[in-house]
């Protein structure tokens, strides 16, 4: 088979990963400069940073950040904690995954924003409610992607276990789990990117601090340059947190070709 994906430097590599950034930026740039387009609706980047070196002058920012990591944190710890259990169950037994796989990818289709004024009934409107829909927004998801993992290991190695006289419970643990460890991991890296996207929808009502709460409140006063900085901010937080777990995941699983 022809390999699409030719080698090259790292150097290189990294350097492409540049390329189309910055020219956006410089598009960005020349576009406010001319004045094609009015300030109200897209400021300047020079405005853009001002607007963040305020934030971090008044302690805004990293006071709106620590609120928000906080709450993807246990939000996310939350819906991995339940949804790595359930997902190897259903990956790996028929019948669960036939009682539950129904209803769990219905539920995944459901918007979460329709959610919020039931997650203000079940959990009033404190740091429990953002969490609650961030443990929604990512459960359902990530539950069905681990059930992938499980289920798309190689079958020899299964039939390898039963002739060596391995139980079903030692062809889980022993098979099966390794076998699908770098597969969970990378499901563990996108959907804690999804639980960052549904940041904002998290702390649309009630809340006082966050990085979302801080771009809801931007919109009302028609801040554009406090919305662009709040949004690319949770974007390079998003680039941070994926980063961490794609260098983790290569530390983790050496052996895997498809973590490198």
């Amino acid at each position: 088979m022809l390999r699409l994906r030719q080698e090259i430097p790292s150097g290189i590599f990294s350097a492409a990963g540049l390329v189309v950034p910055i020219l956006l930026l410089l598009s960005w740039w020349l576009v406010t400069s001319l004045g094609v387009v009015r300030p109200l609706f897209l400021p300047s980047p020079m405005a853009v940073l001002m607007e963040g070196w305020r934030q971090i002058h008044e302690g805004i920012l990293f006071s709106d950040a620590s609120v928000s990591i906080y709450r993807i944190v246990i939000g996310w710890l939350a819906a991995t904690a339940v949804a790595v259990p359930v997902g190897i169950l259903m990956g790996n037994y028929r019948l669960i995954e036939g009682a539950l796989e129904p209803l769990i990818s219905t539920v995944r289709y459901m918007p979460i924003v329709a959610l919020i004024p039931l997650s203000i009934l079940w959990a009033g409107i404190g740091d429990m409610q953002k969490i609650l829909i961030l443990f929604l927004g990512t459960f359902f998801q990530q539950s069905l992607m681990i059930m992938d993992n499980v289920k798309n290991i190689d079958m020899n190695l299964i039939r390898a276990g039963q002739t060596l006289g391995f139980s079903n419970s030692e062809i889980l643990r022993r098979i099966i789990l390794p076998a699908a460890s770098p597969g969970i991991w990378d499901t563990f890296r996108i959907t804690i990117g999804w639980t960052w996207t549904y940041l904002v929808v998290a702390e649309l009502v009630a809340a006082s601090e966050g990085l979302g709460r801080r771009i809801m409140d931007a919109q009302r006063y028609l801040a554009t340059d406090t919305i662009l900085f709040g949004t690319l901010f949770i974007g390079v937080l998003g680039l941070l947190t994926d980063y961490l777990f794609k260098k983790t995941g290569q530390s983790l699983f050496r052996w895997n070709s498809q973590t490198r």
